[in-house]
């Protein structure tokens, strides 16, 4: 009992919102010095694009073995915070765990091992390349690569913009679960029992505190807008010399070709193999 409850404890303190926070900032702004950060966007597009879209179309399992080990490969590269993985293993495999154990329950067999396995490989690489870009690319890359390759460039700002405002959410929703805490009276949480209280009173406070956060987000957001018009975002929206200028920066250099090099031999050895079985 004294070991379920020690464990128990080390787990809540570990599901903090300060480290909650540290995990998500992380994931989105920690990962500049990583190799795949220093890659050319347009690149690493293309890249996403393939391995985001091709697994859909493809049945066979040694390709997508293939491709699921490339990603991984690519992913431990660009040092992806580990509540991120972790959220991952539990989507992904819980639910295909969960679709075996209803087949087994109406009627099917051990051949549904396959076809779920197929699904959970192609789940897997399209999610793992999807947090292997947007861990490796910070807003600006990210906004001007899509502007490159034609994107309008309202849209590419406000995928930059959203990127921009995580901070001022986590912010924002930190301010707000620490001035419900001070008017509230949490349940003691000495026992099992009574953390399984404190875990129950922490979701109704998460819960509580989503229209607070959307208000004063949204405060915040008019401010910002106000400080673009200002400062002639609509006209820098709309001038090809700002576009020329800020588009300059993009280079492709030898560790992007080595990059897109490994990757098409890689998919060629395992299109070879799937081909062979």
């Amino acid at each position: 009992m004294k070991t379920i409850e020690k464990l128990s404890e080390n787990i809540l303190d570990k599901l903090s919102i300060d480290f909650l926070r540290s995990q998500v900032l992380k994931n989105a702004y920690g990962n500049n010095d990583t190799r795949i950060a220093a890659m050319d966007p347009r690149m690493l597009l293309v890249w996403y694009l393939f391995f985001g879209l091709v697994p859909w179309f493809v049945h066979s399992v040694p390709f997508l073995i293939g491709c699921f080990l490339l990603v991984a490969v690519t992913t431990w590269m660009a040092r992806v915070a580990g509540l991120v993985l972790f959220l991952f293993a539990v989507g992904v495999f819980s639910q295909t765990g969960y679709l075996f154990l209803v087949t087994l329950l109406f009627g099917g067999d051990a051949s549904a091992v396959v076809p779920l396995l197929t699904l959970t490989l192609k789940v897997a690489t399209v999610s793992l390349a999807s947090v292997t870009i947007f861990s490796g690319l910070d807003p600006d890359k990210l906004a001007n690569g899509l502007m490159w390759y034609g994107c309008p460039e309202r849209l590419s700002f406000s995928i930059s913009y959203a990127y921009r405002m995580l901070p001022l959410l986590m912010e924002e929703f930190q301010n707000v679960l620490l001035s419900y805490r001070l008017r509230g009276n949490p349940p003691a949480h000495d026992t099992f029992g009574g953390k399984i209280r404190y875990l129950v009173y922490q979701v109704q406070i998460v819960m509580h505190a989503f229209y607070p956060l959307m208000l004063n987000t949204a405060k915040r957001s008019r401010t910002t807008v106000e400080v673009l018009e200002i400062k002639g975002y609509r006209y820098a929206a709309v001038n090809k010399e700002v576009k020329k200028i800020k588009l300059s920066a993009l280079r492709l250099t030898n560790d992007d070709l080595l990059f897109a090099a490994v990757s098409f031999l890689w998919v060629a050895v395992a299109i070879l193999i799937a081909t062979l079985v």
